[in-house]
């Protein structure tokens, strides 16, 4: 038989989902209304969307400008 490639799994970034400020951990981005608080929406440059359960929100371009 032939060998299984291993799949080598990037570990996860959490500095860049977090902010540190006056020793409180506060979240950069949204958090998804259908899975929760643990799953946050991952920010686009039209959208917000969920890798999980694929909810998306999309950004007008009036909130874009301000």
């Amino acid at each position: 038989m032939a060998k299984k490639k291993e799949i080598k799994k990037k570990p996860m970034q959490v500095w860049k989902i977090y902010k540190a400020s006056s020793g409180k951990a506060e979240r950069k981005n949204k958090s998804c209304p259908k899975c929760g608080a643990g799953v946050f929406l991952a920010a686009h440059k039209d959208r917000e969307t969920c890798g999980k359960c694929g909810y998306c929100e999309f950004i007008s371009k009036k909130e874009e400008k301000k």
